[in-house]
């Protein structure tokens, strides 16, 4: 099997990236049984899985894979806490698809 990357996403891309695997990073706005509502430069859906403790108005970072209704199934979470710079963040994903070459594989350049 080819090894595939997890690009980093906000909210403002994840069209782009329909049943793909992903990273987003954002804060918790809100929590609702087995889904979150992200804070990502856009907000997005995250439905939960058993694992994912995550706490309103934290940081989060998730890697899920990108429904057709531009929700993310989440396979990982990790809450980060209160002290998240959101900005640094985002530049992170601005830089990854700037230079798509550093941080892609080659077959995941190509669709987008």
């Amino acid at each position: 099997m080819d090894p595939v990357s997890t690009p980093r996403i906000s909210g403002q891309l994840i069209d782009s990236y329909v049943g793909r695997n992903v990273m987003v990073v954002g804060k918790v706005l809100q929590l609702r049984g087995d889904t979150a509502v992200i804070d990502s430069e856009g907000q997005i859906t995250a439905n939960l899985n058993r694992e994912a403790h995550l706490v309103s108005g934290n940081g989060v970072q998730i890697i899920g894979k990108v429904l057709p209704d531009l929700s993310i199934k989440v396979m990982n979470s990790i809450d980060l806490g209160t002290n998240v710079d959101y900005a640094v963040s985002q530049t992170v994903v601005e830089l990854t698809h700037q230079y798509k070459d550093l941080f892609m594989f080659p077959d995941d350049t190509r669709m987008n």
